[in-house]
């Protein structure tokens, strides 16, 4: 592992620190620089570029019974057994669903392009989070 190229390791080529955590794995989700494992429990774990969602520390607690997670060029979002949303990453790619927490409820399944995220909600309406140019609810600044 010393000879990996310069960014792999923060860029999720290096799982050595999380290793011990990644048994069970029923699904993994990859972003540009990151993963995410659901484990058999519903747990999550991340690793790789923090800004990226190789950090899930600020929602871990959050991150409980997910079904399934979708990754974004640089963010998750994850659907719990409930029907709600837990995003993480950047924050201008759709790492932020807290916007739209209210609506993100009954989610069926969620889909994404690099800076965004869309979900399909039980009564078929659609709700987006990220950049609005690239199809969610942030203009760009």
């Amino acid at each position: 592992m010393d000879q990996l190229l310069p960014g792999v390791m923060q860029s999720g080529g290096d799982s050595r620190e999380v290793q011990d955590q990644l048994k069970d794995v029923q699904q993994i989700q990859a972003a540009d620089d990151a993963f995410a494992a659901i484990l058999a429990d519903g747990s999550v774990v991340t690793w790789g570029f923090e800004n990226s969602g190789g950090d899930s520390s600020a929602v871990q607690d959050q991150l409980k019974d997910v079904q399934h997670i979708q990754a974004a060029g640089a963010a998750f979002a994850a659907i719990l057994t409930d029907g709600s949303v837990v995003s993480w990453g950047h924050e201008e790619w759709g790492g932020n669903s807290s916007a739209m927490q209210a609506q993100l409820k009954g989610v069926k399944d969620i889909q994404s392009t690099a800076w965004a995220f869309a979900a399909i909600l039980e009564d078929g309406s659609i709700v987006t989070w990220g950049r609005s140019a690239c199809g969610g609810d942030q203009p760009l600044i």
